[in-house]
């Protein structure tokens, strides 16, 4: 048994934050963001409110529904990938669940920064090859802008809120579905990326230059490894979705793997990096596009705080 993507929904607050918006109030400009991350906006709540990231997560899950014709009942579990919980608990999954009318389903949140969603699709994935469940919602769901010193240039220039979910279920075909995953980390690198959870200032902080060079190397080795189970090579991949960075990382992770930007989905300009919810939204950018198609075998990586890291090579 194979388990497959079936379909794809996202979710954006409606307020658009422009690299211009940024240059009142922070010692920027358009085009030093524009050149060094190739971001020009990205989507933030006006005011966070306590129930963010479960409402946002519960809108882009509603999409994916919606776009797999089938209802609350049809779903056996919710997992989240968010490091912008609502609260330490009840989890994200299970409020994403009381938005959506799912009363019986399982339901956690996964924490594993922006290499979230690979981790929430790899769980899924096993659950349904192993038999114990049959449908099962992945859902990313961020509201970074409430983690982000807006008088830090470094991140505040990167982020932004969004959510993205997929419904997962078993697959007829077994060709086709999640062919196969890979997840490591590295604790020895755990002070690159870091937000605490307690104290009086909460803010994310990162090492920008360390990042760089460790998520070139790790997401390509992840979606090396990736193929190696499943016996293809990198030539193989019709479509690499990689985490949404930023444009340099993007670009030197194409020219590290040998793939043409013409084959890598990138959407940095209109979002910035929304960590776990990144890959989502690209997806569905690709899908609708026409990009993805029967038969269509997409490489999707990722990196995050921990560090946390991981692959997943999908044929459509």
């Amino acid at each position: 048994m194979r388990a497959r993507i079936v379909s794809v929904g996202t979710a954006v607050p409606e307020r658009v934050l422009t690299n211009k918006d940024l240059e009142q109030f922070l010692e920027t400009s358009d085009e030093w963001i524009t050149t060094r991350t190739g971001i020009r906006r990205r989507h933030v709540f006006a005011e966070g409110a306590a129930d963010d990231a479960y409402v946002l997560g519960g809108k882009a899950a509603a999409r994916a529904l919606e776009q797999a014709q089938l209802g609350a009942s049809d779903i056996d579990g919710i997992i989240c990938a968010t490091f912008t919980p609502d609260y330490f608990f009840p989890s994200t999954a299970c409020l994403i669940g009381k938005y959506l009318g799912i009363k019986e389903a399982f339901a956690f949140d996964v924490s594993a920064a922006c290499a979230g969603f690979v981790y929430a699709l790899s769980l899924a994935n096993a659950m349904i090859v192993s038999g114990q469940y049959a449908r099962v919602l992945v859902v990313g769901s961020e509201v970074i802008s409430k983690t982000v010193d807006w008088q830090d240039r470094s991140t505040a220039i990167l982020f932004g809120d969004a959510a993205g979910a997929v419904v997962v279920a078993p697959s007829p075909d077994e060709h086709c579905g999640i062919l196969a995953t890979y997840l490591g980390s590295d604790g020895s690198l755990s002070d690159i990326l870091t937000m605490p959870a307690w104290g009086d200032v909460r803010y994310m902080t990162m090492k920008g230059s360390e990042v760089f060079k460790h998520a070139v190397r790790m997401m390509g080795e992840a979606v090396v490894k990736a193929l190696g189970q499943c016996g293809l090579d990198r030539s193989a991949i019709d479509l690499l979705i990689p985490h949404q960075a930023n444009a340099r990382i993007i670009k030197s992770l194409a020219e590290h793997f040998g793939i043409p930007m013409e084959k890598v989905v990138t959407n940095l300009e209109e979002y910035g990096n929304t960590s776990s919810a990144s890959i989502p939204l690209a997806l569905e950018e690709a899908w609708n596009a026409g990009r993805i198609k029967e038969g269509t075998l997409v490489a999707f990586t990722s990196l995050g705080g921990g560090v946390a890291y991981g692959s997943a090579i999908v044929r459509f």
